[in-house]
């Protein structure tokens, strides 16, 4: 329903059944992502998507979490994939080279192959913040990913 006169409009849609999704998540601060895994699994559900049409995915850590999502998405199976992973702060400057790249990397991916990617690598100050976000992240993540692979489908389906 468009809130403009002969305007159309997408409406928000997050019926997630019939949707295949695809999960990459880092191994690297496990119990951080572990419950994002849980958290995003759980929504997934809720949204109507077939624990069937969900495959799942572990690489070491937030670097590998690109090639893995390109590879899932060159295959043709999914209709959104999803990143989980956490970066927490160190004494270095290894922190920015792995949020910044792994973030760039996952938009590279989403827009060279157009399979929407919802993005939940966490990058965090310390364990307790990234614990505190993840449960959230990993719920935001599954509506994001349901929500873009519809939108897609539906603008798709218009211009036909």
């Amino acid at each position: 329903m468009s809130r403009f006169k002969n305007i159309h409009e997408y409406d928000c849609d997050l019926d997630g059944g019939g949707l295949s999704i695809g999960i990459v998540m880092s191994r690297f601060n496990q119990g951080i992502c572990e419950g994002l895994l849980a958290a995003c699994v759980a929504e997934l559900g809720r949204l109507g998507v077939d624990a069937g049409n969900v495959e799942i995915a572990t690489v070491p850590g937030a670097l590998e979490i690109p090639l893995a999502l390109q590879n899932m998405a060159q295959s043709d199976r999914f209709d959104a994939l999803i990143a989980l992973g956490a970066v927490i702060r160190g004494e270095t400057y290894h922190f920015e080279v792995v949020a910044n790249d792994s973030c760039r990397a996952v938009m590279e991916v989403q827009l060279d192959t157009g399979i929407p990617i919802a993005n939940g690598i966490l990058t965090c100050n310390d364990d307790d913040q990234a614990l505190a976000r993840a449960r959230q992240k990993g719920s935001d993540c599954a509506q994001a990913a349901v929500e873009m692979a519809n939108l897609l489908r539906a603008i798709g389906d218009r211009s036909q």
